[in-house]
């Protein structure tokens, strides 16, 4: 957002527009020629209902939200479920400011650093209507702040840019704004502890690579990897999955052991089925995590179980009978039928499975693929 649309969007008539047309298709805002500043009310509007889910505090104070600062922004619920608290954080990358919203009602105070002036200023109105007073937002890069920087906080955390001025994506640490390896000796002067959030794409054992005393947590939310945290603090080196709402595993990298099943796989011995949330599957722990409870062949595949298991962090489904994997059997019996198919491990995409075997997407018939002990096999679930 440039400075000129954000004067637009402050003037009095143009909020009160926005109020009055928030529940409008906002492509009909924009061609409303009865609006004023339409083309700037139907951004805010499309924005705000947009975070209605995402950023229901932003949504609920009619906050200013800029595209891009909506598209890189953490979820709430993510930003909630960081278990970072003490007296003072320092957050080296404010963006639109929702890691800072939700560290305000952890920490004492909590200073927040946006390179952006107009984004700067746009957190600062929007943490005013929301009446935290906590938060101060300082325009300045990490850099340039870290190298004058006087105060000591018991937190630093950063989320760097992971794109590049051309918008390629980026996942490796070193090339991402600001560099954390760079900047990590200035970073540890000023702050007891460090956050480091990475993308999900991110890969686990490269975060023990960096930094081998640290622990990482691997975030899903709804089935779905939302960020790969790093945490460097005095606590033992651990591995968390944490699916928000559901649950967590943290296993000290002390106390890893190898749980992978060696024996043969038996097809006929097994009742239920245990899909290991995307978080397991992430942190590379889902035999450890389903150890005593499923027979696990691969951490990126299926647990096995004989009796119906209590407390796993995934889905568990009922099976109805497991075959070796036979194209022609499976287009005989499932032609036409609308199948609900998860793969794990396993040589042929959904879309190729359903067009191979006739089959359609739909639910009258629950069915998991996978490759186990270099057989493929098909799994009917009830």
């Amino acid at each position: 957002m440039r400075r000129e649309e954000l004067e637009i969007v402050l003037k009095p008539e143009v909020q009160q527009s926005i109020k009055a047309n928030l529940e409008r298709d906002p492509l009909k805002v924009a061609l409303d020629k009865s609006v004023p500043h339409s083309r700037e009310v139907a951004s805010q509007v499309k924005y705000l209902q947009r975070a209605r889910q995402k950023l229901p505090s932003l949504y609920q104070a009619q906050a200013i939200i800029p595209d891009r600062g909506f598209e890189q922004s953490s979820s709430e619920e993510s930003a909630v479920a960081k278990p970072l608290t003490g007296e003072s954080l320092l957050d080296l990358t404010c963006g639109l400011g929702i890691d800072s919203l939700h560290f305000s009602h952890k920490f004492a105070k909590v200073t927040s650093l946006e390179r952006d002036e107009v984004l700067a200023d746009i957190v600062r109105e929007n943490l005013r209507r929301m009446k935290i007073s906590n938060v101060e937002v300082i325009t300045a890069s990490a850099e340039e702040y870290l190298l004058s920087c006087k105060e000591h906080f018991d937190w630093i955390y950063v989320d760097p840019d992971r794109r590049s001025e051309d918008g390629k994506r980026m996942v490796k640490l070193e090339d991402c704004s600001p560099n954390v390896i760079a900047i990590y000796d200035k970073m540890r002067a000023v702050a007891d502890k460090i956050a480091i959030k990475n993308s999900p794409l991110f890969d686990v054992e490269e975060a023990f690579r960096l930094f081998p005393e640290a622990s990482v947590e691997v975030v899903s939310l709804g089935g779905e990897c939302k960020e790969v945290m790093i945490y460097i603090d005095s606590q033992p080196s651990s591995i968390v999955a944490h699916a928000i709402g559901r649950g967590k595993v943290e296993i000290l990298r002390s106390e890893i052991e190898d749980c992978i099943c060696k024996r043969e796989f038996d097809p006929l011995q097994y009742s239920y089925l245990i899909i290991p949330d995307v978080a397991l599957q992430k942190a590379r722990i889902v035999a450890q995590a389903l150890h005593g409870k499923a027979d696990v062949w691969s951490n990126n595949s299926f647990g096995f179980a004989t009796t119906m298991p209590d407390g796993v962090l995934g889905r568990v489904e009922r099976i109805s009978r497991i075959e070796k994997f036979d194209l022609k059997s499976l287009k005989r019996e499932l032609k036409g039928i609308g199948c609900d198919i998860t793969l794990r491990e396993f040589h042929i995409g959904v879309d190729e499975l359903r067009k191979r075997c006739g089959m359609k997407s739909g639910n009258k018939q629950k069915l998991a693929f996978t490759k186990i002990q270099g057989s493929a096999y098909t799994i009917f679930l009830e």
